[in-house]
């Protein structure tokens, strides 16, 4: 086999992803945990969705994350 045939994501790569999920879920339980109706609480409207935005500019870097050996 010749090392083209290289996967496309390293392990760090998913470890990435695997966080960016874990905050996306705890973005979405935090909204979902906030008392005030409608979810106008501090956690409906500011904390959860700033989790939520941070879980996908996680995905993002890890989508686009380069290995030293790539390069």
């Amino acid at each position: 086999m010749s090392k083209n045939n290289k996967l496309a994501f390293t392990k760090q790569n998913y470890i990435l992803m695997v966080a960016g999920i874990v905050v996306l879920i705890l973005g979405f339980i935090l909204m979902s945990m906030d008392t005030e109706p409608y979810g106008f609480g501090i956690l409906g409207l500011t904390i959860g969705p700033m989790t939520v935005l941070a879980g996908f500019i996680i995905q993002f870097f890890a989508i686009l994350h380069k290995s030293k050996e790539d390069k």
